[in-house]
């Protein structure tokens, strides 16, 4: 089951927010050979966006990071999955997770909804091997391993993946992301990494407290996240460096890393994809 779902992503993955995405930039991606395209930040579960950015490509996997919970009803995400896998069979993923309680009002009993709201899109048609959860702590974990193909992590490092994998054991998928900035100048590259990790990660309870179980410091933490924490969070330098990073993920026992390319404002990604996926050897 999991091998399915492992050969679909390929070995390296996008993660773009999906107020940010583009059926041109869909196309780019998969001319360059990345295996998938993950839809972040909340997409709504009508998975439109998700089929809109299919049609303009004809290998390239689709996947969400995340389906939120809180937002849509497990019902109507199913009768999503659903249309998108009639239009395009085999190509989608659907990831699906809690968010964070301080964006959500009826945050309360996020495990056991999680759980809830699983059995219900398994019990809705949508197949195992084509679900994945967001998934930190142990707990998550072990409900992605026991219920779907496998876990998809936010905001983690190279120790935290291999710390994954023993809870989830061999089999299941799992599909860590990774910040990164192709800058060789430390003070640049640290900027954009600190803004987008310190705003919001460090101000949320899930991702603080994960960050802690790894062993770093209330110092670490504080004002904007230590050196060290935003070079762990957000890889910088060359592409062939970047690129070493993200293999860290793999020998850690990754099956998979999605790439989040930071860049300054509203400045377009093309020509850091292009040199990313030059450095893999896409």
């Amino acid at each position: 089951m999991s091998e399915q779902v492992r050969e679909q992503l390929g070995r390296y993955g996008i993660w773009r927010p999906a107020g940010m995405l583009t059926p041109g930039l869909a196309a780019l991606l998969e001319e360059l050979g990345f295996g998938t395209l993950w839809v972040g930040s909340s997409p709504p579960g009508d998975l439109d966006l998700v089929e809109s950015l299919l049609a303009a490509t004809t290998r390239l996997t689709l996947a969400t990071s995340i389906v939120n919970m809180w937002q849509d009803d497990a019902r109507v995400v199913a009768a999503s999955f659903h249309r998108v896998e009639r239009h395009y069979p085999g190509r989608f993923v659907l990831g699906v997770g809690a968010g964070h309680r301080e964006a959500t009002q009826e945050y309360a009993r996020p495990f056991e909804t999680l759980a809830n709201y699983t059995d219900a899109l398994l019990d809705g048609g949508v197949p195992r091997e084509r679900l994945v959860l967001a998934a930190l702590g142990p707990r998550v974990l072990r409900l992605a391993a026991e219920r779907t193909a496998g876990a998809i992590p936010y905001l983690v490092t190279p120790q935290y993946t291999r710390q994954a994998r023993e809870v989830l054991g061999p089999g299941p998928v799992l599909a860590p992301e990774q910040k990164v900035v192709l800058d060789t100048d430390p003070e640049r590259a640290r900027r954009l990494g600190r803004a987008r990790v310190s705003r919001p990660y460090l101000g949320l309870v899930n991702y603080t407290s994960n960050l802690r179980r790894l062993g770093w410091s209330e110092a670490d933490l504080s004002d904007g996240g230590s050196d060290a924490l935003v070079d762990a969070l957000a890889a910088w330098g060359t592409g062939e460096q970047v690129a070493a990073r993200l293999d860290e993920h793999l020998a850690a026992g990754a099956d998979h890393v999605c790439a989040q390319v930071l860049t300054e404002g509203d400045t377009d990604p093309s020509e850091n994809y292009r040199e990313l996926a030059a450095a893999l050897g896409l």
